[in-house]
């Protein structure tokens, strides 16, 4: 979400375009180390690139050290995988790849739908450290690219870059005295728009049913319990102080009702129905078109 004559760092990473922007524009060493941040975390943590730790685990059963992230990245899936009843849960790449979103991209279904496994028989989830049982396709889809949007932050910010909107496909992080206005995407017409939003020093992530989409009714939010998409909410958005809990809770609202997230975790939501309806907190402040 750019702002009028401020500079635009466009870039791709990890499958989908990237925009940061800010009052002046990034040297040449900073923009290498947004860089080479992106890379590491793809490198570490994509499904799709061969040589990563994790599609390491998807060959063989074992222990594996990722980066320090991995902590806070572990500690939330768990909590949301025990607050959906496991429909929310990073063990979903198998899931997925039976349906047809694999490495390949084929797009064709392999089979019939897969649940996921259950996190306590395949998955030891300690801090950095993650010890498999057996050969298992991790997926951090759901949180994944929040986690690197604040990782970008915290480096923007620790080289005194204090204003700045970055936007990774429209989950977005906004820092600065000057709030951005964006508009809520249509979940059947990227063209229009349901609404808008102030965006004021925090995060705002979607996520919608439209996306990544192939097939017969086929998209990339499955229920871990049954490796079928879900077919009830066909989009999301919340705000939060953090993207990684923005981006995941985005997905979480898909299985639970906002409401009762909002009794563990501090974030605003809005969910629109298939049926055309709407729920959203009192927080979510936001304008919906009529």
């Amino acid at each position: 979400m750019p702002k009028p004559g401020w500079d635009d760092f466009r870039f791709d990473g990890i499958g989908t375009p990237w925009e940061i922007s800010t009052p002046r524009p990034l040297d040449a060493s900073l923009r290498a180390r947004l860089l080479a941040v992106v890379e590491r975390y793809d490198g570490d943590w994509s499904r799709f690139r061969s040589h990563s730790t994790v599609s390491a685990m998807a060959r063989e059963p074992g222990r594996y050290e990722l980066p320090a992230e991995a902590a806070a990245l572990g500690r939330l899936y768990r909590s949301l995988y025990e607050m959906t009843g496991g429909a929310m849960t990073p063990l979903i790449g198998g899931s997925l790849e039976r349906l047809g979103y694999d490495a390949a991209y084929s797009l064709r279904p392999s089979g019939s739908a897969l649940p996921a496994p259950r996190w306590d028989d395949v998955l030891t989830w300690d801090g950095h450290v993650l010890t498999t049982a057996v050969r298992l396709v991790l997926d951090i889809g759901a949180a994944g690219k929040g986690q690197l949007v604040d990782l970008l932050a915290a480096e923007l910010q620790s080289c005194g870059v204090d204003s700045f909107v970055i936007d990774a496909s429209g989950d977005l992080l906004h820092r600065g005295p000057d709030p951005v206005t964006v508009a809520l995407e249509h979940p059947y017409d990227p063209a229009r728009a349901i609404g808008t939003v102030q965006l004021a020093g925090g995060a705002l992530c979607a996520s919608a049913s439209n996306r990544r989409a192939w097939g017969d009714g086929l998209h990339h939010v499955l229920d871990g319990t049954t490796g079928l998409p879900v077919s009830t909410a066909v989009a999301t958005w919340t705000m939060a102080e953090s993207t990684m809990v923005a981006d995941a809770l985005a997905t979480a609202l898909f299985f639970v009702p906002g409401a009762e997230l909002e009794r563990t975790l501090d974030f605003s939501w809005l969910t629109v129905f298939a049926d055309g309806s709407a729920a959203f907190s009192a927080g979510f402040e936001g304008t919906l078109f009529t």
